[in-house]
């Protein structure tokens, strides 16, 4: 099969995630060094796919990118050939285009695509390999909730950052006598929060999995306080609700395929805590897309160089439809029909959950 193979593509889709220009270096590399393959890169993920809009990527291209975050490809988490926005007379409708992909990718000779994203992104990677694309997947995503990996390349850079913002919080917080909460990023999974929390000492993690009490949390405080601790940090997954209540809504984006962006769990909380505590002034910090950017910790990038190493390596054995993989300490690969739509969640009875209770933290419930 790796006779076959003369000319390879890759794409970032999806949110800009640390790691993505180590994945993309060490594609670029080992398909040039090791196979002596051509290859490609099609901007803004799937949209440069539907446009065409191709660049060669090279030695020279990829020097001097390993650290840093976003993707010199950029990226769209809008654009899903299968479902695309087009103007017909004047009126935007959704089309399934995913046939003019396909085309591109006979027109530039491409005999093998590259797809590295999260779940939104590999799904159409899934439906292209059934469409019978050569395709092979790299799971990113820095919420660590694709299924069929240990780790996701992106997670430990985010919550290096996240931790980061607890040490900080922390002597302000003691110095006022605050209680202070950290949001973080983590719609459906809370993997930030909870690995974040246990390393910069939250009192209080809150996650999704999880629904919380608020009156757990006073309880909490005050607990703190009669040890003579007063001040307080809590860190709170975006997607984290109360008991019988709901997940907090930012606001709606009309043309993504995922519409719904939450945001705002901080600013609730803490009114709700200085209704409950007015002893206690309530700050809450969102640190937002500061967990994405800048450069990539040292664990992503090895992880993400073993993942582009691999990929290479599954396109020569001809072992499409696949994803890169890390099980243990040892780099493998899923089927990409195993991963889509199966959501890794943090477990009620997770080691770490057990972990941060033995150690006195509290989960609100």
């Amino acid at each position: 099969m790796k006779n076959d193979i003369k000319r390879i593509a890759l794409l970032t889709g999806g949110g800009d995630c640390p790691g993505l220009n180590a994945v993309i270096r060490a594609i670029t590399r080992t398909a040039i060094l090791q196979y002596g393959y051509e290859v490609f890169g099609y901007k803004f993920g799937y949209r440069g796919l539907y446009n065409n809009d191709l660049t060669p990527l090279t030695l020279e291209s990829v020097s001097g990118i390993l650290h840093r975050g976003g993707t010199i490809l950029y990226s769209s988490n809008k654009d899903n050939l299968f479902d695309y926005t087009v103007e017909e007379n004047g009126i935007k409708v959704k089309r399934d285009v995913s046939d003019v992909g396909v085309e591109n990718l006979k027109k530039a000779e491409i005999d093998a695509l590259v797809v590295i994203g999260g779940d939104g992104t590999l799904t159409s990677a899934r439906d292209f390999a059934r469409k019978g694309v050569n395709v092979i997947g790299v799971p990113k995503t820095i919420d660590n909730d694709l299924a069929c990996t240990d780790v996701t390349f992106g997670f430990n850079t985010a919550i290096d950052i996240a931790t980061e913002g607890l040490d900080r919080l922390h002597t302000t917080a003691e110095s006022h006598h605050r209680i202070m909460i950290l949001e973080v990023m983590g719609r459906t999974a809370g993997w930030i929060a909870l690995q974040s929390g246990i390393a910069g000492s939250a009192d209080v993690i809150l996650i999704p999995e999880i629904p919380y009490d608020i009156n757990k949390i006073v309880e909490k405080v005050k607990e703190r306080e009669k040890r003579g601790k007063l001040f307080s940090i809590i860190v709170v997954a975006e997607g984290a609700k109360p008991k019988n209540g709901d997940v907090v809504v930012q606001k709606i984006v009309e043309d993504s395929p995922d519409p719904i962006r939450l945001g705002g769990i901080g600013n609730k909380l803490a009114a709700d805590l200085e209704k409950l505590i007015p002893t206690h002034e309530v700050r809450n910090t969102v640190l937002g897309h500061l967990q994405r950017g800048g450069n990539t910790c040292t664990y992503d990038r090895i992880l993400s160089t073993r993942y582009g190493v691999k990929a290479v390596q599954l396109i020569a054995e001809g072992k499409f439809g696949n994803m890169v993989a890390l099980k243990g300490n040892k780099i493998t690969y899923a089927s990409l029909e195993n991963v889509i739509g199966k959501i890794k969640n943090v477990s009620v009875d997770d080691e770490l959950i057990e972990v941060a209770r033995k150690i006195g933290t509290s989960f609100g419930d």
